[in-house]
């Protein structure tokens, strides 16, 4: 695992020399190549070195985190015609990669915890940097505070594990159980903030609003997977406790997800609409996460990496919208068939990813967190029907806003989707809906 993390810490002068913008994602399209061609023991920890280690989560994670950096270097090329700080840009980029690569492959949970405290920078960097209103100010201060205060319990309950077992590794944590109340607030608490379970949640859809697209992208893409991974993490440890507590999560994840669902159609922002969409499909994944069986840890791991290749895509078209005329409005990005009937295609293909139609991941996932639910309580089948029902309503509703209907008076011609646009499209649609014939590969991992 070493290896992968050099190779990343020295494409860094890259990222200071002239003219390196392209040449820069291509060695990340290789050391995406590299690590798909690590040697994976699927139930356990594999490679070991140091501190770090990689199993099934972290292998599928780290390798949605490198693809999401080389689609986010791809869809920023407006930086590179304007020549907007290009250089601190890629090593951005660069520097949350390593974060969030070390975040994955950490054993050590206090090492975890700084570096999944340490992705929290570039993020915050990449929005007040690059961001286009003034309220991006206050959008990182939201960003910023909420995940500070509620990671502060988790170091100490950190600390308190330290000093009663003498060791934080995780794979030696597995095979004990601490019933302890205020410590397990205290772990999950960070965690559920990060998806961000509802009432927690308004950090995100300013952090989106204000945030370039590739700020957007990072944080739809791998930001809210990270509270996933940890509660997937700590929760082995405090199985116990979680099975007296775990209904109290699951009873706010379901009715905060359909209640969100229906605030999405009151949304007039496109990027907040999708914003918005993210915070219902996660609270399926913590209903499914603390339920705590085997379908459930299946289908949250795959409605993850699904969600992060979905959403991100979303909003490269949202953004792609934006360039041209400089609105995130639906009230103004109206009637783009005309315009642009190509790019109807692929709103289309990832809307309809995005309320879980076949072959992509997402519906995978959804039919294992569903079957999972129902084993926990067959009431919870009203609120996941509903959930599903609106999503598939929302995402129709932005379809056909933005697709149809009479074109926006003072919209002037302009040019249609790039090949570049169409690759970075076919890039997030084309591994959605492809890995579901792999999909065994999540099965067998515990």
């Amino acid at each position: 695992m070493m290896k992968f993390l050099f190779m990343m810490i020295f494409m860094i002068p890259f990222c200071f020399m002239k003219n390196m913008f392209w040449m820069v994602q291509m060695i990340m399209f290789f050391l995406m190549f590299l690590f798909m061609n690590l040697t994976l023991s699927l139930m356990n920890f594999t490679n070991m070195s140091y501190m770090f280690s990689c199993d099934i989560l972290s292998f599928g994670l780290i390798s949605l985190s490198i693809w999401i950096c080389i689609l986010m270097i791809m869809a920023s090329e407006n930086l590179l015609k304007m020549n907007f700080h290009i250089n601190f840009f890629l090593f951005n980029i660069m520097f949350l990669l390593i974060m969030l690569y070390m975040t994955f492959s950490m054993m050590n949970l206090f090492m975890f915890y700084l570096f999944f405290e340490g992705s929290l920078i570039p993020t915050l960097m990449l929005i007040i940097g690059w961001g286009y209103q003034p309220e991006r100010i206050q959008a990182g201060m939201y960003l910023l505070f909420y995940t500070l205060f509620a990671s502060l319990p988790l170091l100490m309950g950190i600390f308190y594990i330290f000093s009663e077992m003498n060791y934080i590794m995780i794979y030696f944590l597995k095979f004990i159980n601490l019933n302890l109340y205020l410590l397990y607030i205290s772990m999950i608490i960070a965690f559920l903030v990060k998806m961000p379970m509802y009432f927690v949640h308004l950090w995100l859809p300013k952090a989106h609003v204000e945030a370039p697209v590739s700020g957007s992208m990072i944080l739809a893409g791998i930001m809210l997977k990270l509270g996933g991974y940890g509660l997937m993490r700590v929760l082995i440890f405090l199985q116990q406790v979680n099975m007296k507590f775990n209904y109290i999560w699951i009873i706010i994840s379901l009715l905060g997800g359909f209640y969100i669902s229906l605030k999405c159609f009151c949304q007039v922002d496109i990027k907040s609409l999708i914003a918005y969409s993210s915070v219902a499909h996660m609270s399926i994944v913590i209903s499914g996460i603390m339920v705590m069986n085997y379908w459930g840890y299946m289908g949250s791991y795959l409605l993850m990496i699904g969600h992060g290749l979905c959403s991100s895509g979303m909003f490269c078209l949202a953004n792609i919208n934006y360039e041209r005329i400089h609105s995130r409005s639906l009230f103004i990005n109206k009637g783009m068939m005309n315009f642009m009937p190509s790019m109807s295609l692929w709103w289309f293909l990832l809307l309809s990813s995005n309320m879980s139609a076949p072959p992509s991941l997402n519906l995978m996932g959804e039919i294992s967190l569903i079957n999972s639910l129902l084993s926990w309580s067959w009431l919870s089948m009203i609120f996941l029907m509903l959930i599903s029902f609106f999503s598939a309503g929302y995402s129709l509703y932005l379809y056909s806003y933005t697709q149809h209907g009479k074109i926006y008076n003072g919209m002037y011609s302009f040019y249609t989707g790039l090949s570049r646009e169409y690759l970075m499209l076919m890039l997030h649609w084309l591994p959605l809906n492809i890995m579901i014939f792999k999909v065994d590969y999540s099965m067998i991992w515990f």
